[in-house]
């Protein structure tokens, strides 16, 4: 593709495939990526899409799940240097009119020069004209084509009227031809150093791994024949190849360039280890979690690189102007002609006013248009990425630039999310009862407080003298989690429940006993869970209460300084009770709090957040109770800790669960968007004020053709300065 009326075709051409629902294409990597309509089959649908693309003009292939981008810049074509050496002679005269020198090559020279450059170089833009003429459309190729024939034929026609050397314009036509050739090479060098962070991850994985046998041999194989459950030996200094759990060893594991992470981290047996990160000082026996495309590295890749793909949705704004560009180009060139034709002075008009349009032609290709955009964002990704964050969508970023608002969840977010058990009192039970209840009902899940549990419970079974051994804890069937509310189970023929007060009370238990207990349990910033039995036609019966300590994460108030400091409102959205969510927001200093949210009601807090503060809110969360909450955001933001669910809802993913990434997210956002506001702003001023400058004959067509080269090149240089973003 050669600009941005290139990517509006390509478009145009898929989406009149039978099953394309979307089509959406980047100018910067030259992919497309497609999604079907419901009912249709990738089988079915590709092979009639590369037939349309063909067709259009565009012949593409499928790219391979593990195709890797191209590591080193292209290198410049010999015809490339065979126009520089063709064409720089040509531009000597007018080197020396600078010092008042008035000589030209004879016509000849000026023709022998010219030619080849005109056939050899320009046989490129000849053939993309054709092939966008001849299907009903025109793009820069037209534009170029149609500016160096008119300069290249009106010389032929001035040489053969027996005009002087003067009166010819064959250093127009090829220098304009290979300053537009060499800006696209130096547009290519360029466009690859906005992908360097993609690569950067790509290179992450390796193509070996070391796997243990059942014999306890150890051999080296394709990482395409580790299999989950593989063993997996990793020495000290080499890259981990696959996802997995450590069964043996300890060591230090730097997982910069995947979370962004500066510090290594200690894994231990039963810790998981990511593919991509680098081994310290321990060797470790992994037992195969994930490999190949499940990886978290290659979901990593997929998500930037299906980012990267999508438009932000001022680019659709760009493809409307850019599809109408070249047509209105065009008319102003034939207006440019026409009005200088008729309206010149001077022994040949005519020559004069085709130069004039040829310079309008030249000037006006709207390469830097269809770049502005893609690179920007490519750029931005591609740093957030590279230190953590992954933002799946265009879409997201540039939304998330204007974001108001934050709320928080609690748990996980801005704690630890490793809370402790602090107190287990029974009404008629001991301790070690009710954590046994609890445990039985907390075996199979997931969440932060029945990890807590199920400890506690561990703990209390460590015999305290010789011969104490608890009984092991009973078994719980039809165990079943309600959501935001808590869980519940039959134990020995009868229900048991595990959950909050509110559940409590609406169940139509009396919790007057222990309501003082849990008042003050509550006033210290602790979250009380209640445990109770239930009998078939009757309230739950009060059994005990568990309170739960957890400890706030070390950057948790800078974060909310930071974003108080950017002017957004930050809201605490938790459903533990009030008092714990009140320390909390209290110790932080947040601007709002609302506990007790159940998470079918979080949603509707963040639309009247949304109301309040007139203008887009952002959700952070990590559980899947937060999934409906990260939905209903205008922004969602999920900790890398958390569940698949909370980052399949999110439109950004933190690598790290540090609260400040919010913040940093937030910050690329902004630069993000302000790049491609600049671009757009420099590409479009560079149009308004050259076209102008062209038509009204100030410009020689061969400064056009330079200045045209250099727009792409400036817009992408000014998208690389995003590369030397770095968090706070």
């Amino acid at each position: 593709m050669s600009c941005a009326a290139c990517v509006g075709r390509v478009e145009r051409a898929a989406l009149k495939v039978p099953g394309v629902a979307v089509a959406q294409v980047n100018l910067t990597t030259e992919q497309m990526q497609v999604e079907l309509a419901p009912g249709h089959k990738p089988a079915v649908v590709t092979p009639a899409l590369l037939a349309a693309l063909a067709d259009a003009g565009y012949p593409a292939q499928v790219l391979a799940d593990n195709a890797h981008l191209p590591s080193e810049a292209p290198v410049a074509p010999a015809l490339l240097w065979l126009g520089l050496a063709l064409s720089l002679p040509l531009t000597l005269p007018m080197v020396g009119m600078l010092w008042g020198a008035h000589w030209m090559l004879p016509a000849w020279v000026q023709f022998a020069l010219a030619t080849p450059v005109q056939v050899l170089l320009g046989a490129r833009f000849y053939k993309g004209a054709w092939s966008a003429l001849k299907h009903g459309s025109a793009n820069m190729d037209v534009l170029v084509a149609l500016g160096t024939s008119a300069a290249y034929g009106l010389s032929l026609v001035q040489w053969a009227r027996g005009e002087g050397p003067h009166a010819l314009a064959f250093e127009a036509s090829a220098m304009v031809i290979t300053l537009v050739w060499l800006g696209k090479w130096l547009e290519g060098v360029a466009k690859r150093r906005t992908t360097d962070a993609l690569r950067a991850l790509q290179d992450l994985r390796p193509v070996t791994a070391r796997v243990r046998t059942l014999e306890g041999d150890e051999r080296e194989v394709p990482l395409e024949q580790v299999r989950v459950g593989d063993l997996v030996v990793v020495r000290p200094g080499e890259r981990v190849a696959v996802d997995g759990v450590v069964v043996e060893g300890a060591s230090q594991v730097d997982e910069a360039l995947i979370t962004g992470e500066s510090l290594p981290q200690a894994r231990h047996p039963g810790d998981a280890v990511v593919g991509g990160a680098i081994n310290g000082e321990g060797a470790l026996l992994l037992r195969t979690t994930a490999i190949g495309a499940e990886s978290t590295l290659a979901r990593i890749v997929r998500l930037v690189e299906s980012a990267q793909s999508r438009k932000a949705p001022i680019q659709h704004l760009v493809d409307r102007v850019a599809a109408v560009f070249v047509p209105v180009v065009v008319g102003l060139a034939l207006l440019t002609l026409l009005a200088w034709g008729w309206l010149g002075q001077g022994a040949t008009p005519w020559a004069t006013a085709l130069m004039h349009a040829v310079t309008v032609l030249v000037i006006a290709c709207p390469c830097a248009l269809g770049l502005a955009t893609p690179a920007a964002l490519m750029v931005g990704m591609g740093a957030a990425a590279k230190h953590g964050i992954l933002i799946r969508d265009a879409e997201a970023l540039e939304r998330a630039h204007e974001v108001k608002a934050v709320a928080f969840d609690k748990t996980g977010t801005l704690t630890e999310g490793r809370p402790q058990v602090l107190q287990a009192l029974g009404f008629g039970f001991t301790r070690e009862q009710v954590l046994g209840l609890a445990a039985a009902l907390q075996a199979h899940s997931l969440h932060p407080l029945a990890k807590a549990v199920t400890q506690a419970w561990a703990s209390a079974q460590t015999p305290s003298t010789e011969g104490a051994c608890p009984l092991p804890p009973p078994l719980a069937q039809e165990a079943k989690a309600h959501a935001g509310l808590g869980v519940s189970g039959v134990i020995d023929g009868e229900r048991v429940l595990l959950g909050s007060e509110r559940w409590m009370r609406d169940l139509g238990a009396d919790l007057q006993a222990a309501s003082a207990a849990a008042q003050a349990e509550q006033d210290q910033g602790r979250t009380v869970s209640w445990l109770a039995s239930e009998q078939p036609g009757a309230p739950p019966e009060l059994l005990g209460l568990i309170s739960f300590g957890d400890t706030l994460k070390a950057d948790a108030a800078q974060a909310i300084t930071r974003l108080h400091a950017m002017g957004v409102h930050t809201l605490l959205l938790s459903g533990d009770n009030a008092g714990a969510a009140n320390a909390v927001a209290q110790q932080l200093g947040m601007s709002e709090v609302r506990a007790q949210v159940l998470p079918q009601d979080k949603a509707q807090a963040i639309a009247e957040l949304r109301s309040r503060v007139g203008g887009p809110v952002a959700m952070v969360g990590d559980g899947i109770n937060d999934a409906p909450a990260l939905a209903a955001a205008d922004i969602g933001l999920a900790m890398g800790s958390g569940t698949d669910v909370a980052m399949q809802a999110a439109g950004i993913t933190l690598m790290q669960s540090h609260p400040s990434r919010v913040a940093d997210a937030l910050d690329i956002a902004q630069r993000t968007s302000a790049k491609i506001r600049q671009n757009l702003f420099w590409a479009f001023a560079y149009n308004v004020v050259g076209i102008p400058l062209a038509a009204l004959g100030l410009l020689h067509p061969m400064f056009a053709g330079a200045a045209m080269a250099l727009s792409s090149v400036f817009v992408i240089g000014n998208a690389l300065r995003l590369g030397r973003w770095r968090p706070a």
